[in-house]
């Protein structure tokens, strides 16, 4: 057996830690011995009951009897949909990167994502594109953001991940989920949006890429499969019932991100990127959407 390293996911009971879960119980990373964290009791055996907000004494505590991770993800957080103040983003970040600090892990992934960049332009967005959001979860991304450099000019190894839509925490899942028929936007040019997403395996194979990498990873890193798809093409995919509908003022046609950055670390298959393979992977791990009045 190949040596592995210890890694903490903070936030497995969120959308995206869920997944992740999931994913990995039906493929176990080779190389990462996974603690994952949880604020109350959970029946996972491998855990760590740990609210961040409350300081480092859990973490440090475990860090003594299992030593420390080597690697921090911090995927917890709060979008509109499930927090009332936002700022529990850079809170939860900050909080996350003192316990690091307190028990000497170097290498923290922070979740950030890609709405910081703003709506899109018809063209990728690279890490170097400004900032420009215009949205209030988008503000509260990029103060986490900016609240991460401190520990960065101290030494510590700090890589924002703006990671664009990971199937089945998505909006149009989680719309498939509680509608009958999906309605999806359709704009001027007769298409609908267009997203970078990433598969749950895809997402969790990368994650233990970035983790076990023996190089420091950049500031900033987009995170999605190397090529964008339109939100029709996986509605179509996962075979969903599902029509369009006039786009409304203010909607947003593409956030797409430039993903080779990532590609030159970690290696993508050839089918990755296609919406089969995500709708396959999200069938796999059973998180596939089951529309209301369909089940049974």
């Amino acid at each position: 057996m190949p040596a592995t390293e210890k890694a903490l996911l903070v936030g497995a009971s969120g959308r995206v830690g869920t997944l992740l879960r999931k994913a990995w119980v039906l493929a176990p990373p080779e190389k990462l011995d996974l603690v994952f964290q949880w604020r109350d009791a959970a029946s996972c055996p491998e855990s760590l009951i740990w609210d961040p907000l409350e300081g480092p004494d859990a973490l440090v505590a475990h860090s003594r009897s299992h030593g420390p991770p080597k690697t921090i993800m911090m995927l917890a957080g709060g979008t509109p949909a499930t927090a009332a103040n936002l700022d529990i983003n850079r809170q939860l970040a900050v909080a996350c990167l003192e316990a690091a600090r307190a028990v000497g892990t170097q290498r923290v992934l922070v979740a950030s994502s890609a709405v910081i960049y703003g709506p899109g332009k018809g063209i990728p967005f690279p890490e170097e594109t400004p900032c420009a959001p215009v949205s209030p979860y988008g503000f509260a991304k990029r103060d986490m953001e900016h609240a991460c450099t401190p520990y960065r000019d101290a030494g510590m190894e700090v890589c924002c991940l703006r990671i664009g839509s990971v199937l089945g925490a998505d909006a149009l899942m989680l719309n498939a989920a509680s509608m009958r028929r999906l309605k999806i936007d359709r704009f001027a040019d007769g298409n609908g949006p267009i997203r970078s997403f990433v598969g749950p395996l895809t997402l969790s194979r990368l994650l233990e890429t970035l983790c076990t990498r023996g190089r420091p990873l950049p500031d900033t890193l987009n995170v999605g499969a190397p090529c964008p798809l339109r939100m029709s093409e996986i509605a179509t995919a996962a075979e969903l019932n599902w029509q369009w509908r006039k786009a409304p003022e203010g909607a947003v046609q593409d956030v797409i991100l430039d993903c080779t950055r990532l590609a030159a670390i970690h290696g993508f298959s050839s089918t990755e990127s296609s919406a089969k393979e995500m709708i396959s992977q999200l069938k796999g791990i059973g998180a596939a959407p089951v529309p209301p009045g369909t089940a049974g």
